[in-house]
C-alpha cells in the first residue's frame, strides 16, 4: 500500500493526516500552538512552534496508522496564507511571524494602493482597498518599523516556505501563495517588480525565495535532518502545497466554472473557478493558474467567523454545542431581533476595511446565549451573502456552494448559509478539505495521477446536499437588508 502524509497548518494548531490512494484518512493527530494578540490588531506566532508541531503531529499520526515508514510516498501540506516570516540563512526566524489575521499594516496597505501599479488589478480591479493582511504591506511595515531586522533577513516569505525549507533545504515559494497574496500575476509577467520598486522595497526581491513552484509539483526530497526528525526515508518526495483554503478547493472537488468553495474555520473564504479573468470592486483576483493550470480563481473572504464563536465561548465560560444548537434551531430567522456585524477583526471583502469592527444590534434583557449564538451564525452567513452579491456584480454567478471545514459539521449553520444565499450546499464525505487536497497533490506529485482533476475524481467522494428552505429565504432577504445598513452606520460612528 502507498500512503501520503499531509499537514494542515491552521491558526490554532497543525494537524497531520495520512491518506491512502482512495482518499481515506487512516490516521490523524493535532498539536496546538500559541497565538499572541496585542493592541493594534496584532497577531503573532513563533515559527519554531510550527516545526515542532509538524514533527510531533506527523510522528503521532504515523504511530496511529501503524504503517512502515517506507509506505509514505510523498508529503504535501496546506498552511495559513499571509503568515509572513523573516528568516536567517539557516531558516530560523528572526522575529515572531505576522500571521494572516495581523492587520497592523493598514497604513502600509494604503501606501501600496497609492502607487497605482498595474499589479493592483488583483485588488478590486485596481480600485482597492489593499488588505493589510497581504505580503507587501507586511513587508513594508517591517522595513519601516524594524529596519535593522529587515536588512538582516535572508528570506522574507511565508509559513509554507518555512516548512519547505525545514523539510528539503530548498528555498521555494508556492505559486499558490505568491499568486494569491504577493501580487504575482502568472499571466502578466510574474513577480510585481514595478510595484515593489515603487515602494522602495527593492531589497525584498532578493529576499523572496528564488524558486516558484506550482501546487502538485515536486520541490525536493527530505534532508537527512528532516528524515531523522520525522522517522521517514530521505527518498520521500515533498510536493508543493499552498494556502489552506485554496488547497481546500481541491479537497472539496471544486474545479469547474460555476462551482464555488466555502472554506470555513477561524475565517470564511469563498473561491469560485472561472475560465477567463474578471475583476471588479469588492472582488479579489482573478488569480491565474494558482490551483489549476489554465483556470482562474476569484476570491472573497471574511476575517472572523469561527473565531467569533470561540470568542463567545471565552466570554461566557464555554459552549455546550449540542444544547446551543438545539435551542438556536428552535428560534425563527432573525434570532428574535438580533443582528450581528461579523467584522470582529476587520472586513476582508467586499469592503476590505481593516478598521471596521464587530457590532451587535438589538440586545434586550430577554436574550440568552443561544440567541447570540444563532445571531452570530446569521451575521456570518450575511457576510457570505454580501460577497456572493459582489461576485454577481462582477459577472460571476455561483450555481452551488461546496462547504468544508469546521462549520460544515453544523447542520444548522449550513442551513442558514443555504437560506441566506438561496443556494444548495454540497458537503463531501470528507470535510477535511485542505488535508484531502494536500493528499491529492501528494499523489499527483508522486506520479499516481496525471492531473489534479484525475486525483479529485479518485479521492473526493460525495456526501450530503442541503437545499434552501423557501420560507427562510424570504425572511432572510429582509434581514439581510438591515445587515447591509449596519456597516455604513457603524463606520460613521467609529470614524467620529
Amino acid at each position: 500500500m502507498t500512503y501520503f502524509l499531509t499537514a494542515d497548518g491552521g491558526t490554532e494548531s497543525l494537524r497531520a493526516r495520512i491518506y491512502d490512494l482512495q482518499g481515506a484518512c487512516v490516521a490523524s493527530h493535532a498539536v496546538p500552538y500559541e497565538t499572541r494578540f496585542s493592541a493594534g490588531a496584532r497577531a503573532e506566532q513563533n515559527p519554531a512552534d510550527w516545526w515542532a508541531a509538524f514533527v510531533a503531529a506527523s510522528r503521532a499520526a504515523m504511530a496511529a496508522a501503524a504503517i512502515p515508514p517506507d509506505a509514505i510516498a510523498a508529503i504535501a501540506y496546506a498552511t495559513t496564507s499571509c503568515s509572513v516570516v523573516a528568516l536567517n540563512e539557516n531558516g530560523d526566524a528572526l522575529r515572531p511571524a505576522l500571521i494572516w489575521m495581523d492587520v497592523r499594516a493598514n497604513a502600509e496597505a494604503d501606501a501600496v494602493l497609492a502607487t497605482g501599479d498595474p499589479a493592483l488589478a488583483l485588488n478590486g480591479a485596481g480600485t482597492g482597498p489593499v488588505s493589510a493582511e497581504w505580503m507587501l504591506p507586511k513587508a513594508l511595515w517591517l522595513k519601516r518599523n524594524e529596519p535593522a531586522m529587515f536588512d538582516r533577513a535572508h528570506r522574507i516569505c511565508e509559513y509554507q516556505d518555512f516548512l519547505t525549507h525545514k523539510l528539503t533545504g530548498e528555498w521555494a515559494a508556492s505559486l499558490n501563495n505568491v499568486g494569491l497574496r504577493w501580487h504575482h500575476r502568472n499571466d502578466h509577467g510574474g513577480r510585481p517588480e514595478s510595484l515593489v520598486r515603487a515602494l522602495g522595497l527593492d531589497a525584498l526581491l532578493d529576499k523572496w525565495p528564488p524558486r516558484t513552484v506550482a501546487p502538485g509539483q515536486v520541490v525536493g526530497t527530505l534532508t537527512a535532518q528532516a528524515a531523522a526528525a520525522l522517522g521517514l526515508p530521505r527518498s520521500v518526495k515533498v510536493v508543493q502545497g499552498g494556502a489552506d483554503a485554496l488547497i481546500g478547493m481541491i479537497g472539496l472537488g471544486v474545479a469547474r466554472p460555476g462551482q464555488l468553495a466555502l472554506i470555513t474555520g477561524s475565517s470564511h473564504l469563498q473561491f469560485g473557478v472561472t475560465e477567463a479573468p474578471l475583476s471588479a470592486p469588492g472582488v479579489w483576483g482573478a488569480y491565474a493558474d494558482i490551483v489549476y493550470p489554465g483556470r482562474y480563481v476569484v476570491e472573497g473572504g471574511q476575517t472572523s467567523t469561527g473565531s467569533i464563536i470561540n470568542w463567545l465561548g471565552r466570554l461566557t465560560g464555554g459552549l455546550d454545542f449540542d444544547a446551543l444548537n438545539a435551542a438556536a434551531a428552535a428560534l425563527p430567522p432573525g434570532s428574535d431581533g438580533l443582528i450581528v456585524q461579523d467584522h470582529f477583526q476587520g472586513n476582508r471583502t467586499p469592503h476590505t476595511d481593516a478598521l471596521s469592527r464587530g457590532a451587535i444590534l438589538g440586545l434586550t434583557l430577554a436574550h440568552e446565549k443561544h440567541h447570540l449564538f444563532r445571531a452570530i451564525m446569521e451575521g456570518i452567513a450575511f457576510g457570505t451573502r454580501a460577497i456572493l452579491d459582489a461576485f454577481a456584480r462582477a459577472g460571476y454567478t455561483a450555481t452551488e456552494m461546496t462547504a468544508g471545514g469546521g462549520a460544515a459539521a453544523s447542520e444548522l449553520w449550513m442551513q442558514i448559509h443555504a437560506d441566506t444565499a438561496n443556494l444548495p450546499i454540497r458537503i463531501p464525505a470528507s470535510a477535511d478539505a485542505p488535508s484531502t487536497g494536500s493528499a491529492i497533490l501528494a499523489a499527483h506529485g508522486a506520479g499516481h495521477f496525471d492531473t489534479i482533476d484525475d486525483g479529485i475524481a479518485a479521492m473526493v467522494h460525495p456526501g450530503r446536499l442541503i437545499e434552501p428552505i423557501p420560507a427562510n429565504v424570504a425572511a432572510y432577504q429582509a434581514l439581510f437588508e438591515k445587515y447591509q445598513a449596519l456597516y455604513p452606520a457603524a463606520k460613521d460612528i467609529l470614524a467620529r
